[in-house]
């Protein structure tokens, strides 16, 4: 019979059945979300990126923007006074990976979507003092002579499609022609535009 002396002198035991322990608080924890709907139903009126959305979101993870801006607002009086409602999982059910993230030198961009107008955002991307003037962000210029990426965007949304986005064949064929002539620039700002428009909105 185990004894809790015998364990803590058993460092392979120890680590067993700590790994076991944690594993099965894990699955407790995890499991059931699979089966709520609040976590795996999209909210109303939430749709899957556009063509030129997710070619931004790529752009957006690829310069690595969540590493200074959360995209979760936390339901406390202080995260809601200054973003507006709290994130609800139902938000993100077409965000893989969801961007959630913990880093706030910047602020949290959940609520961005139609806050700024498409021209504050291409200012703000090119340099971002010219509107922040305390900002200490870096300029991404070279967002806005980069030509979107056609090559693999109907892979992308045919990938997708395996893990319930439900992108049309129509869509998936229209798909290049939707980012013919834009920039990463352009598709950038299309992902900003939309993120938490379709949320709660602030009570």
């Amino acid at each position: 019979m185990f004894s809790h002396k015998l364990i803590e002198k058993n460092i392979g035991w120890l680590i067993i059945l700590t790994i076991l322990v944690v594993s099965v608080g894990g699955l407790v924890q995890i499991v059931p979300l699979f089966f709520q709907k609040s976590t795996t139903e999209a909210v109303p009126g939430l749709k899957p990126y556009t063509a030129l959305q997710l070619t931004g979101r790529d752009v957006y993870v690829r310069e690595g923007c969540y590493t200074c801006h959360s995209q979760m607002i936390r339901p406390f009086r202080a995260e809601t006074e200054r973003y507006g409602h709290f994130s609800v999982a139902g938000e993100f059910v077409y965000d893989r990976p969801f961007q959630w993230g913990s880093k706030r030198t910047g602020p949290d961009l959940h609520r961005v979507g139609g806050r700024y107008s498409d021209n504050w955002h291409f200012v703000h991307l090119m340099n971002p003092r010219d509107v922040v003037p305390e900002s200490n962000m870096p300029a991404y210029p070279w967002l806005a002579d980069a030509p979107a990426d056609v090559a693999d965007i109907q892979a992308k949304m045919r990938v997708l499609n395996v893990v319930g986005h439900g992108y049309t064949d129509e869509e998936i064929n229209a798909a290049p022609a939707a980012l013919e002539g834009k920039t990463e620039m352009d598709a950038l700002i299309a992902y900003l535009q939309v993120l938490g428009t379709h949320g709660p909105k602030a009570q």
